[in-house]
């Protein structure tokens, strides 16, 4: 007789998070936490199309999680990948063009701004995305968890996200943090090279201290966040020449304990 499968012996110890002795899944629902994944199957549209008339086939097929918005951005310029799983994210062919992925601010419209995802609940996020074709024009590409969806380091007093600018001569992926007003730009070590798909996470643990992944790799610690403060996250691209610049959004993940 076929002996029952043990499940637990295809469980990686790198999908797990250990909390306060206990080790918990990390985007899954477990005694300690709750989690959401969006895997992008209903493309973001921008705020303005989805609040139409729900007869209308943009309405309809718009993601009811996630919206776009940005400069110049457009529902149109969110896209299915044609060789990769996921959304493309198009700039609309000027400067300064910006395309953003965000989770619905509006009230009760979804658990990703629903749930508070605060610097005391040991919240974790990830998320998936590979660099465009061609970035030697100049683009600004910006993840993880803020206050607002701009990419300038200084406006956020609180904030942890990965950042690259060619404008700054950015190399290599850029670690983020601002704690009460005092912003850190670290070096990830990790370069960006065009075409080519990058794990970001960030960890905050029971001690407040943010921890920045790329690739399952650890590549950056920050000192205890303030406390209390509730963070959204946000993926964006930003054109810094006249062309269109693109990069593809494969997934998001966040999750917390339940009770902080």
């Amino acid at each position: 007789m076929a002996q029952p499968r043990n499940v637990m012996k295809n469980l990686r110890v790198k999908d797990y998070l250990k909390v306060d002795g206990d080790l918990t899944s990390k985007f899954g629902v477990s005694s300690e936490r709750m989690g959401l994944v969006e895997f992008f199957d209903r493309r973001p549209a921008l705020s303005a199309d989805i609040d139409a008339a729900y007869t209308t086939e943009v309405a309809r097929a718009a993601s009811l999680s996630f919206e776009t918005l940005g400069t110049n951005a457009t529902t149109a310029l969110v896209t299915y990948g044609t060789t990769h799983a996921g959304i493309v994210l198009t700039t609309a062919g000027g400067d300064n063009d910006q395309i953003i992925v965000a989770p619905h601010l509006d009230a009760g419209q979804t658990a990703w701004t629903g749930w508070l995802w605060g610097t005391e609940n040991q919240v974790v996020w990830e998320a998936a995305l590979t660099v465009g074709p061609d970035i030697t024009n100049g683009v600004l590409l910006w993840a993880g968890l803020k206050l607002t969806n701009t990419p300038t380091i200084a406006t956020d007093a609180n904030q942890v996200f990965f950042r690259f600018s060619t404008d700054d001569s950015n190399t290599t992926w850029r670690c983020i943090s601002s704690i009460a007003g005092t912003d850190i730009n670290a070096d990830s070590g990790v370069t960006v090279a065009i075409n080519t798909t990058y794990k970001l996470r960030v960890e905050i643990d029971s001690a407040r201290k943010a921890h920045f992944f790329i690739n399952d790799k650890e590549v950056e610690q920050t000192a205890a966040l303030t406390n209390d403060v509730n963070f959204i996250p946000y993926v964006g691209l930003m054109a810094l020449n006249a062309a269109a610049e693109y990069c593809q959004l494969h997934y998001e993940k966040i999750s917390r304990i339940i009770y902080e």
